[in-house]
Parts: structure tokens; C-alpha cells; sequence
């Protein structure tokens, strides 16, 4: 008998096979858990788009509160690479929004899928570029997920390309060294481009655990009441969170638990990842209830979905199985499939698939390289691994952490006050529109109209440069002479004030960014 015959069948090469299938499971992804990130990932593109117009004028066009000139100044390579910078002209900037909405809904739908994707990046990208003082963790993030997903099979199920395919003897190659075709008939889709995906996501958690355990907020069990007490991030429903020490203390022991557990994402497997991602995912939809932090809830909720496992989305076709059959008879009628070309097929469909193989074939090697970079950066933002003086000399990591309200939130409630004031001395808020006391105090300043708002306003009370504050008074001039009624007198001028309320001890602080004299008076 030899050694390998008394070791048994289960030693030596055969823990290969079993090592592959449990990273596998833990890195590899399913396509319908795919394809709902990517109808998630379209959807919260378009609410983002949504949200962004309704100051479209005051973000991103030459009218605004960052004309071309001050961005061109204050990040000039930014300026350079934006499409939204090539124009100052608002109808421009909006023609670029309606682009990229449609390129959202392809994407949500599953048409033209990767280039849906590729499209949206690039113009996210952009708009990002245009206007880097209203960002927020939450941008960051949804643009790690489109570039992440642009590697990904993300319309192999529950697609109109799905469709398209159906019955097509050459699908489309999907970037992790499969085809389309092949990830809609496997569990999982697995490779450096899934892997990249999940560990970006874990990498957040994990960078935000640990700034919170360096603090002394979140473990003492007092980082929730304190973020409820600003009354600047409070939600539709965050005035309502009952201001109880016991159940303030809970809901903070219990998000600093669910992110120390993160690494489980991806260390566990069924139920358990199952269980630690849907818990995450109903904690960020509260948070989109009870605070105004823009769409960064609906974006991580968003990031959660490729790690539900495959019984979840069995019960998910399950449940739908109807509807869907009679969405995809009806998208079958519309779309009609694209078949093989074949010997006799054109040498333009030739040349595209040539090129599709090229890149599918890139794609990997593409993944793996970004993956090492994802987690070196992060180390080396977090103190674990020492900035090399090349990346030192263009970038500082820890610039870029991922350290929301950590180590401890504020402890000053940030308000605004921007009043206009008419030839008649009339007042008039500048940024809500509605009538104000003649002589308004500091006590009556407002939170911000928006998240991005409130990030815009913060940067500048932190370094108020005239450069900056002179485009943002000229705005508000207009803004409140739109405000103003037929009957009033012309705006004046403009003051905007950054207003602090100490949360502890009441004590308000109002500092005046500036005042400007109207063109109208």
C-alpha cells in the first residue's frame, strides 16, 4: 500500500478542488444578484441625476456658485478632463444630465449593457470632476461600482440583452473569461473582476471600523445620540427618533458590531452572509429615512446586493416568476435575437467580435491590478502600510478614508443664514426664498436645502478664499431676486453666515463668509 493509498482520496490534490469551490462561493457572485445590482445601480444613477437638477444652475454651470474660471483654479486637472466644464452654459450641462439619465436607463434595463455602463462611468466621472466641493463618501463609492461592475456580467440575467441573445451561437464575452450565456446558467460568476467587486465594499466597512475603534464615541456607546442631536442631517423622519439613552446606546453598539463583522461578507457563506447583508441593508435604508445624507444610503444599499447568496434570488424568480414571464414574452416580441453571423456573417461583426474577445480577455488581468491597488491604497490610508514618497508626491491617502461621522461625530450643529436684503430693507432668505425677521439673528439660521448644500457651505466656512465666496454671493443675488415678488424693491445685497451650535452647551457662533452688493440695487 502506498502513502497516498493510506492518506485516503481525500489528501494531497484533492483539497484543491475543494479550496476552489470555497473561494468560489465566497468570491464568485450570482448573475441574477448581478443583474439586480445593476437595476439598483440604474435607478440610484438616475435619483442621483434627479436630485443634482434641481441646482443644476447653482453646481454646475458659469451662473453658479463654481464658475469655470474658480474651478479651473482651485483643481485644474479637473476642470481639464470634465465634459460638464467644457460649457458654462446651463442648457449645455443639461443636455449632459438627459445623456446620462438615458444611459442609466439602458443600464437598469440590461440594453447594451456594457456600454450603458461605460457610458455612465464616464459621465458620472465627469460630473463628479465639475463640481468636487459637494461630494460626498457616497460618490466615491458609486463610482468604485460602476467601474467594478463595467468588468462584470452584469446584463447575463434579466436583461434586454439577455434576450437579444437568446439562441445566439456566439454570446457576448463577459470579462471574467466566461460568456454571457454561461453565467446565466451557473450558480455563480467568479473571477478577479467579482472579487474586485465585493472587496470594495468590505474595504469601506472594514476602513470605517477601524477609525471608529480608534475613537472614544463609538465604543462608549454614544455616537447615535450625538449624530441625532445636529438637527442639520436630520431626514424625513430623523426629528422622530426619540432622544432615549438605552435605545440611542443600542442602535450604536449595534452598527459598530455590524461593521467589526463586515469581513464576513466575504469570510462566510449562506445564511450567515445572507443574514449580515440584509441587516446591513435595511441599516442604510433607515438611515435614508431619518438622515439627509444624500443618496450614499442608496448607493450601499446598492453595493449588498451582489452578496446575497443563490437560494435568495431563487425565492426572488420565484415570487416574480408571472410578471417576469410576461416581461420577457413581451421583451422576446420587441427585441429580436441577435444570431451568429457565422462563415457568411460581415466582417464589421467579425471585427466587433474580435474586439469584444480582446477585451474580455484584458479584463481580468484589468480586475486583479485594481484589486491590489483597492487594498493598498486603503492600507495605506488607514497607517497600515507606509505611503511610498511616489504616490506621497501626487496624492495623500488618507485624504480619501472612509470615515464617516468617525472617529466621533460633530459636536457642533452647522446652520446658515443667507439674507437678501431689498432697497426697501425688506429681508429675504437667499437660499429657501420665504420672507425673514428685518433684524435676523443668529438663532434663526436653517439647516442646509440639501446635502450638497451643507458639504459646499462647510468647505467654504472652513476656508472662506473671497475667490470662492464672491461666485457663490453673485449666485445667491440672483437666486433671491428669482425669489422676490413683482411688487418688491431690487435685491441689494447678499450675507451669508456659517452658524455653529455648540450641541453640549447651546453656546451659537455665527461667522460671516460675506456680503456683496446686488447688481440690481
Amino acid at each position: 500500500m502506498t502513502i497516498a493509498d493510506a492518506a485516503g482520496p481525500d489528501s494531497g490534490f484533492s483539497e484543491v478542488p475543494r479550496l476552489r469551490a470555497a473561494l468560489r462561493r465566497r468570491l464568485g457572485i450570482d448573475p441574477r444578484a448581478l443583474a439586480a445590482f445593476r437595476v439598483a445601480l440604474g435607478a440610484v444613477l438616475i435619483a442621483d441625476l434627479a436630485l443634482r437638477a434641481r441646482n443644476l444652475t447653482a453646481f454646475y454651470a458659469d451662473a453658479g456658485a463654481l464658475p469655470r474660471s474658480t474651478l479651473a483654479e482651485a483643481y485644474p486637472l479637473a476642470a481639464r478632463l470634465s465634459l460638464h466644464a467644457v460649457s458654462g452654459a446651463s442648457l449645455a450641462v443639461a443636455a449632459l444630465f438627459v445623456a446620462a439619465g438615458v444611459a442609466a436607463a439602458a443600464l437598469a434595463v440590461g440594453y447594451r449593457t456594457r456600454a450603458a455602463t461605460a457610458v455612465s462611468l464616464v459621465l458620472l466621472a465627469s460630473l463628479q470632476a465639475r463640481n468636487p466641493l459637494v461630494l460626498n463618501a457616497g460618490d466615491t463609492l458609486l463610482l468604485y461600482l460602476l467601474g467594478a461592475g463595467l468588468l462584470c456580467p452584469l446584463g447575463a440575467r434579466w436583461s434586454v440583452d439577455a434576450v437579444r441573445r437568446r439562441g445566439a451561437e456566439s454570446p457576448e464575452p463577459t470579462g471574467d473569461g466566461t460568456t454571457d450565456r454561461v453565467a446565466g446558467t451557473t450558480d455563480r460568476v467568479a473571477g478577479p473582476a467579482t472579487a474586485l467587486l465585493l472587496t470594495a465594499v468590505v474595504v469601506v466597512y472594514v476602513s470605517n471600523a477601524v477609525v471608529k475603534l480608534r475613537g472614544t464615541a463609538w465604543p462608549a456607546g454614544e455616537a447615535v445620540g450625538l449624530v441625532f442631536r445636529l438637527t442639520y442631517l436630520h431626514g424625513p423622519l430623523g426629528g422622530l427618533v426619540p432622544d432615549w439613552s438605552p435605545l440611542l446606546a443600542a442602535a450604536t453598539y449595534g452598527w459598530l458590531a455590524l461593521v467589526v463583522a463586515s469581513p464576513l461578507l466575504v469570510a462566510a457563506a449562506g445564511r450567515v452572509r445572507a443574514a449580515l447583508a440584509g441587516t446591513l441593508l435595511a441599516a442604510h435604508l433607515s438611515m435614508a429615512l431619518t438622515l439627509q445624507i444624500g443618496v450614499f444610503p442608496l448607493v450601499s444599499a446598492t453595493a449588498l446586493l451582489p452578496f446575497f447568496p443563490p437560494f435568495v434570488w431563487d425565492r426572488v424568480e420565484r415570487a416574480v416568476a408571472p410578471a417576469a414571464d410576461r416581461l420577457g414574452g413581451d421583451a422576446a416580441r420587441r427585441f429580436a435575437p441577435v444570431g451568429a453571423t457565422g462563415a457568411g456573417g460581415s466582417t464589421s461583426g467579425g471585427s466587433i467580435r474580435a474586439v469584444r474577445d480582446r477585451v474580455a480577455a484584458a479584463a481580468p488581468v484589468v480586475a486583479a491590478v485594481l484589486l491590489v491597488a483597492l487594498v493598498a491604497w486603503n492600507g495605506m490610508a488607514l497607517g497600515f502600510v507606509e505611503t511610498p514618497e511616489a504616490v506621497a508626491a501626487v496624492s495623500d491617502p488618507t485624504e480619501g478614508g472612509w470615515d464617516m461621522f468617525a472617529p466621533s461625530p460633530p459636536a457642533t450643529d452647522a446652520l446658515v443664514l443667507t439674507t437678501a436684503t431689498t432697497a426697501d430693507g425688506g429681508r429675504i432668505d437667499a437660499l429657501y426664498g420665504d420672507r425673514v425677521a428685518r433684524d435676523r439673528p443668529p438663532s434663526d439660521a436653517r439647516a442646509y436645502p440639501t446635502a450638497r448644500w451643507r458639504k459646499f457651505l462647510a468647505l467654504l466656512a472652513d476656508d472662506p478664499d473671497r475667490d470662492r465666496v464672491d461666485p457663490l454671493l453673485a449666485h445667491l443675488c440672483d437666486r433671491a431676486a428669482g425669489f422676490a415678488d413683482a411688487e418688491d424693491e431690487p435685491i441689494r445685497s447678499v450675507t451669508v453666515s456659517a452658524v455653529g451650535v455648540d450641541v453640549n452647551s447651546g453656546e451659537t457662533r455665527a461667522d460671516e463668509l460675506g456680503t456683496r452688493s446686488c447688481s440690481a440695487a
